[in-house]
């Protein structure tokens, strides 16, 4: 394009019909807000981006750094919103005009339109099979223009090719017509429709989708799926192996590299880097998997690390701060919290970690907590390497186990182990013999005396 391009995005709405309190363009598309589509494709082509705000102003701005904003003081329509931002615009060049509730326009289909830019005014359009709803094309012996649909004739309801909401105009133009713009009954309120005019361009063959606004949840989930194909697609050409392109959720925080494996219904969120395998209906979010990890089915890692080797799950919970180091491994329905697992160590399953350190070639058995929380602080347990510690175990914080110790199973650990000793606190087994039938009689008739009261 010969003339640097400017953007004007008209986000001042707050959307009724989404039935929340949060402003329309403010939310969330696969980590990023609505708006925040539209003004990162117009980014892309390096546009110097303008955002009209009004309802949550300061939530809408904080959203979006890197752009400049103006204040529309009142809802009076798209002309008037445009016509705040006149003050910005420059004296010439082209002046690209979209919605902030429209997330699936590409860059690429700008592009094309800004290229085709010839005249005062330059709309997208595209055919639709019902056009209810829609501005409709009108195109006359010389110059188009849009009308209304609760203005079209018969004849104007049944054109198919509709107006898209996406401009672009001439500078100087605007400075000339938008002062003149006429409100309209009954809201006294004034359309951008009213610039296309004479000599106007129609840029048509578009595909309907890129400019579906969002105006409900409905609208919003559908938007989220086409997004959803469209993240996953791109990092698929880029060596990432997905089960199912549409099911996976990839936020846009989320880096992901060649050869990192995303399975069925996978949820990657945050500031994530996968490099390793994330199992499917597993959900990651501002976590590190390496290449050679193995987050396995419907885990969660949250603020966790995963070095190359480890492995975690099925139904395995990482929290913020859990560390699995090379070939550790946590198994089914294994909490980590704040915890360093180190080489080669492993809790099978069942067991909590919580600030802990696990030492090398450590073996954690099925039901050990570590009773970190002592109802005022956090404690910590250190777990030496090469020990072992019993099916059962409660390691009461803050203690310490030794290099090459064995805790027996079913032991309450009070304090420090040393080394390669073994520590067990059971109480005595006691037997009593040929008791079991009379203990079954005795239930029994507490059972048929409880009945009878009731009646």
């Amino acid at each position: 394009m010969s003339a640097p391009l400017t953007a004007v995005v008209l986000a001042a709405g707050l959307g009724t019909r989404m039935r929340s309190p949060l402003a329309k363009v403010l939310h969330p598309l696969l980590g990023r807000p609505m708006v925040g589509w539209v003004v990162h494709a117009l980014q892309a082509l390096g546009a110097d981006v303008i955002v009209v705000v009004n309802h949550q102003e300061e939530a809408v701005r904080k959203a979006l750094p890197g752009v400049r904003f103006v204040r529309q003081p009142a809802p009076l329509g798209t002309g008037d919103a445009l016509r705040a931002a006149l003050p910005l615009l420059p004296e010439s060049g082209p002046v690209l005009v979209t919605a902030g509730d429209t997330p699936l326009i590409t860059a690429e289909a700008l592009e094309r339109l800004v290229h085709a830019h010839l005249a005062p005014a330059t709309v997208a359009s595209f055919i639709v099979h019902d056009p209810t709803g829609y501005g409709r094309i009108v195109r006359g012996s010389r110059n188009p223009r849009i009308v209304e649909q609760v203005e079209c004739t018969p004849e104007e309801a049944e054109i198919r090719e509709v107006n898209s909401g996406v401009y672009v105009f001439d500078a100087e133009y605007l400075r000339h017509a938008l002062p003149s713009l006429e409100s309209h009954a009954p809201k006294g309120e004034f359309y951008l429709t009213d610039l296309v005019r004479e000599g106007a361009t129609v840029v048509s063959g578009f595909d309907d989708s890129l400019f579906a606004g969002v105006n409900d949840r409905a609208a919003l989930a559908d938007a989220r799926l086409v997004l959803r194909r469209r993240v996953n697609r791109a990092w698929a050409l880029q060596g990432v192996d997905f089960a199912d392109l549409d099911s996976a959720q990839v936020d846009v925080g989320v880096t992901l590299h060649p050869d990192a494996s995303v399975g069925l219904g996978a949820l990657l969120g945050g500031h994530s880097d996968v490099a390793g395998m994330v199992g499917p209906h597993a959900v990651v979010n501002d976590s590190t998997i390496m290449a050679g990890a193995i987050l396995h089915a419907s885990s969660i890692a949250v603020g966790a690390v995963m070095h190359p080797g480890s492995q975690a799950g099925p139904f395995a919970r990482l929290r913020p701060g859990a560390v699995l180091e090379e070939n550790a491994h946590v198994g089914n329905f294994v909490e980590v919290k704040n915890t360093v697992v180190r080489k080669g160590a492993k809790a099978s399953h069942l067991a909590y970690l919580g600030d802990a350190d696990v030492g090398e070639g450590a073996n954690i058995g099925a039901g050990t907590i570590t009773c970190n929380y002592d109802g005022f602080s956090k404690n910590r347990t250190v777990i030496g390497a090469r020990s072992f510690i019993g099916s059962n175990t409660a390691l009461v914080a803050p203690v310490t186990v030794g290099a090459g110790a064995i805790v027996g199973a079913g032991s309450t650990i009070t304090a420090d182990v040393p080394e390669n000793a073994v520590a067990l606190t059971r109480t005595p087994q006691k037997n009593l013999p040929n008791l079991a039938e009379k203990l079954r009689a005795r239930y029994r008739a507490r059972k048929a005396s409880a009945a009878e009261s009731k009646q």
